[in-house]
């Protein structure tokens, strides 16, 4: 018998990427940080690479996709990827320009809710346009109808 999941807890799918480092490494590192700090992990992609998007670098990136199941809410949640950015090595995020980093994660759905505001969009507003994000995204969504 299956224990009936937590009404209270929200379905949401994170985008990590890495292309600096041991980009795998990093992407691990910030999946057991995620677990430990931000909710239970149910579904982890496969492992893509990509070149960077939106900037010029010789650094590929590494990028997969997650789904968690977390209390935290959509700000919270922000607040808790940020911190675990920098815990990993990040040093600045900018808002305005992209370049290369330790580790990037980004809250691309959180259940159904929509939000707009300047400090957070869900879902994230660059999905479609980011075959790194797409293709793992659709990767674990079917894998998570095909078992219900």
């Amino acid at each position: 018998m299956q224990a009936a999941s937590n009404p209270r807890m929200a379905k949401i799918y994170l985008a990590l990427g890495s292309n600096l480092g041991d980009k795998e490494q990093n992407l691990r590192n910030a999946i057991t940080a995620i677990s430990e700090q931000a909710g239970k992990i149910t579904k982890i992609s496969t492992f893509y690479y990509s070149k960077p998007w939106g900037f010029s670098s010789d650094n590929d990136f590494v990028n997969a996709v997650i789904c968690i199941e977390s209390e935290l809410s959509p700000f919270d949640l922000l607040d808790c990827t940020q911190k675990i950015e920098c815990q990993l090595g990040r040093t600045r995020k900018t808002t305005t320009t992209y370049s290369d980093r330790i580790i990037d994660i980004d809250i691309l759905l959180y259940d159904n809710l929509t939000i707009n505001s300047d400090k957070l969009k869900i879902p994230h507003p660059h999905i479609s346009e980011r075959d790194f994000v797409f293709v793992p995204l659709n990767e674990i969504k079917v894998q998570t109808k095909n078992k219900t």
